[in-house]
């Protein structure tokens, strides 16, 4: 996803269900879900199917490219095959859709949304970029920290035909992959209310999933595979230092410190962190996907998608480890589970799902 002004940029992966607001146009019909629904169809309704893509080589490519990654991701990983992306929107800007994001400023506490069958969700999305402000002002007035992104894709879990949108022909490969990828698994494997299960299964599927996609199309000795190291390796970096950045101020929000105060050195802690990065960017980065962070307001809201999307415990790796780096097993394994209740654990249900006897043999020791 290319930078936005307002926006987040690639390191975060696509959206995963969009607050699903075509399944809560069918439960009740607010002004919200209306508007965005009938926005959406619009799109919907200009759809071509990718096959009629041959008006230049460019396009016939990138249908060609699509159809071999929508193969792979069915035969080798196992994931649910329907109609999402065999049609094609043309629009005239390179994101879908801008999404709001809200967390309390003096703790990692993010702000819920409530819809009918999802359950709570961490963000609500926006196909008019001015809807999505209007949003945030409401937001802020409740003394939250609000963030605005964009998404450049969403699944609607088979409720709806998800299309390509023009601005995808000029992804890289390992993106298209890691992006298709991604939202196919949110629409083999949901939980309600389960948000950052979720993102991290989608996440780490869509990663992983597009390297081996990558390593079969190409080979690992291949420019194309070394790019997608070099890509993923500062990817890995970002994500470590923000996970620093957020144990600093998590300690900084259990501490005694009074309210004010620590709104204060949560200032001073941004701030010393930004003035490290850009002093070490050279050092620690290949590429210049995030030079942008050293010169970027940040707040609760920015700090908490990656705490959504990447939890810092790496239990997923652990799992794919134990399962012999067969990934599409560990989808089947995710794809079993029916639901865990309001307060059951879907890890513990992915290890069990997995490994059986063995895992709750573990469990109980």
């Amino acid at each position: 996803m290319k930078l936005h002004i307002f926006f987040v940029w690639p390191v975060l992966p696509a959206l995963a269900a969009f607050v699903l607001l075509f399944i809560a146009l069918l439960c009740f019909s607010g002004c919200y879900t209306l508007k965005q629904g009938f926005i959406l169809l619009g799109y919907l309704s200009k759809a071509v199917p990718l096959k009629k893509l041959t008006a230049d080589f460019e396009e016939r490519r990138f249908a060609e490219r699509v159809e071999d990654i929508r193969r792979f991701s069915k035969e080798e990983l196992g994931l649910k095959q329907n109609k999402n992306y065999t049609t094609y929107v043309s629009i005239d800007r390179d994101y879908l859709a801008a999404v709001v994001s809200a967390a309390r400023p003096d703790a990692f506490i993010p702000y819920d949304w409530h819809f009918p069958l999802v359950g709570a969700v961490p963000y609500k999305g926006f196909f008019n970029t001015e809807d999505a402000r209007a949003e945030a002002e409401k937001l802020k007035k409740k003394g939250l920290d609000v963030w605005i992104r964009g998404v450049d894709a969403f699944s609607t879990l088979g409720w709806f035909k998800d299309p390509l949108y023009s601005y995808m022909k000029n992804y890289p490969t390992y993106h298209l992959a890691d992006l298709l990828i991604h939202e196919q698994l949110h629409a083999t494997v949901y939980l309600a209310g389960q948000s950052q299960f979720n993102e991290e299964l989608a996440e780490f599927v869509g990663g992983e999933g597009a390297r081996l996609y990558m390593e079969k199309t190409f080979g690992n000795g291949s420019p194309e595979y070394r790019a997608m190291l070099d890509d993923k390796a500062d990817s890995a970096a970002f994500v470590a230092f923000i996970r620093g950045l957020t144990a600093e101020l998590e300690a900084l929000y259990r501490g005694a410190l009074p309210r004010e105060e620590k709104l204060r050195e949560k200032e001073r802690v941004i701030a010393r962190a930004q003035e490290w990065f850009a002093a070490e960017y050279e050092q620690r980065f290949r590429g210049e996907n995030y030079r942008f962070f050293s010169s970027m307001t940040i707040n609760n809201a920015y700090l908490e998608l990656y705490r959504l999307y990447y939890s810092g415990e790496d239990y997923l790796a652990t799992l794919y480890e134990r399962s012999g780096k067969d990934l599409r097993r560990l989808i089947a394994a995710a794809a079993s589970i029916k639901r865990v209740g309001k307060n059951g654990d879907p890890r513990t249900a992915l290890e069990t799902a997995l490994f059986g006897a063995e895992a709750d043999a573990a469990g109980s020791r």
